[in-house]
């Protein structure tokens, strides 16, 4: 198989979060709030209901501002904080969108290095909103990407069969000639399902089935093998 695409999931793939933008989120609310500040999962869902998150999504990076200010509002107002409310949360708005937020796996650059140099178009396909573009250009990835393709335009989400082929149409390739990497299961067996050849990215522990990966390095690899070339570092 003459592979000539290669997509890639971002947060957990590509991306993960940076760990002092973090802390200081926590302890900017901690001290603001005066107790402990912690935001599950559940939490975070009743605060995209309180700030309005629209069921169809965010089209447009103006309307994602929109939504975000409110998101930081409606959190301060749940951690009981009410002075300065409008000027605090546009601070937590200011530091945490686009900014920052995210850091770049060590081997990312040189496995994007890699397939660009031989020619491959390279997506991204995430769940997510329309900066997903702003934020990987913001890591030094836009040189390499070629189509960005976000849940929230495409009003459905992985492992929906429309999101992976809305990828695919952007780049004018078929699942047949694209890999896949995801670091959720349920997602690169979504995209294999089509009939990407598609890898589930585990950067911790052993790995558990044939398609199961620790480095994106390990996709270079199989595509060296796949055309009898030796396999080298990367």
């Amino acid at each position: 198989m003459r592979f000539r695409a290669i997509f890639f999931d971002r947060d957990g793939t590509l991306t993960y979060a940076n760990k002092e933008k973090i802390k200081w989120y926590r302890e900017v609310v901690e001290e603001w709030s005066q107790k402990k500040f912690e935001l599950d999962y559940e939490k975070m869902m009743m605060l995209f209901d309180l700030a309005g998150y629209p069921r169809e999504g965010l089209k447009s990076i103006e309307q994602e501002k929109d939504f975000w200010r409110k998101y930081y509002e409606e959190l301060l107002k749940n951690e009981g904080v009410v002075d300065s409310l409008k000027e605090r949360a546009e601070l937590l708005f200011s530091e945490l969108w686009c900014n920052n937020d995210r850091e770049l796996y060590e081997e990312v650059i040189d496995v994007m290095e890699y397939f660009k140099n031989k020619g491959y178009k390279i997506g991204v396909i995430s769940d997510t909103s329309p900066s997903l573009q702003t934020t990987l250009e913001n890591l030094g990835l836009g040189k390499y990407i070629d189509s960005y393709t976000c849940s929230d335009l495409v009003g459905a989400m992985k492992p929906a069969p429309e999101i992976y082929n809305a990828a695919l149409e952007s780049l004018h390739v078929s699942a047949e000639e694209s890999l896949y990497v995801d670091d959720y299961d349920v997602e690169a067996d979504g995209a294999r399902a089509l009939g990407f050849t598609s890898f589930h990215i585990k950067r911790k522990g052993q790995r558990e089935g044939e398609w199961e990966i620790n480095s994106l390095k390990e996709i270079v690899e199989y595509v060296k093998r796949q055309q009898g070339g030796v396999v080298e570092n990367v």
